[in-house]
């Protein structure tokens, strides 16, 4: 069996949590702020500090708790409090791992479902990362790679699936800053995303899937190399 066979079986819940709703806005910027590195592992989240800074009661500020205990970035421990748990090296590498499966899975299907404004805004993205990436601004080149990946995702034609690959691209937000703004990844990354490019525009699917499962797991591999491991000490 296919893995695009597997997910397409699977019954997956809906999004719950309404970004515009106020436990949506706590949710989100609270997990914004714990992935970006504001919170410290362990550190405690207190309801009414939260709730004064952010304009609300302490109702919504429980309930994105509960949420963010869910997805696993907080600990509620009862008659103490929340705790910040958030990503670990050891996520990360699950996550990489589980995302460049994923991934291939997503370039598969774009192949098939992309349409031709998508396509040309990807053949966009790649020429304006080239330029970037001779002109060494590396900043740019972190923008220009969200964006592929973005793209990629919307191209897929899966909401589901689109929604799990961003919300991996969040949650190891802040050791790929670090690592995507190496003076060497970000040209070698736009590198790997014009051969995606190329596959798709080929309409090769295998090729595609391909490509795209290797550029996740090369992008693991240099953030190990130059690092992931600095990026989660103290």
């Amino acid at each position: 069996m296919q893995i695009g066979d597997i997910v397409s079986n699977y019954d997956v819940k809906q999004e719950v949590t309404d970004k515009y709703s106020l436990r949506g806005r706590v949710f989100h910027k609270l997990r914004e702020d714990i992935l970006s590195g504001k919170y410290e592992e362990y550190e405690e989240l207190k309801e009414v500090a939260i709730g004064e800074e952010m304009g609300v009661s302490r109702t919504p500020v429980r309930e994105a708790f509960r949420q963010l205990e869910l997805e696993g970035l907080i600990q509620i421990i009862p008659n103490k409090g929340a705790y910040v748990t958030g990503i670990t090296e050891k996520d990360v590498k699950d996550i990489y791992m589980i995302r460049s499966l994923l991934e291939g899975l997503c370039a598969r299907w774009a192949t098939k479902h992309i349409t031709k404004e998508q396509l040309e805004e990807m053949e966009e993205n790649v020429y304006l990362a080239k330029f970037h990436a001779q002109k060494g601004h590396l900043d740019q080149l972190a923008e220009l790679d969200n964006r592929f990946h973005d793209i990629l995702y919307e191209a897929c034609d899966s909401k589901i699936l689109e929604h799990q690959l961003k919300d991996f691209h969040q949650y190891v937000l802040r050791v790929r800053k670090k690592t995507l703004s190496s003076a060497s990844r970000g040209p070698k990354s736009n590198e790997e995303h014009e051969q995606i490019l190329d596959a798709i525009k080929a309409g090769d699917e295998s090729l595609a899937e391909k490509l795209a499962n290797e550029h996740m797991i090369n992008a693991y591999r240099n953030m190990v190399k130059n690092g992931l491991h600095e990026a989660y000490q103290k």
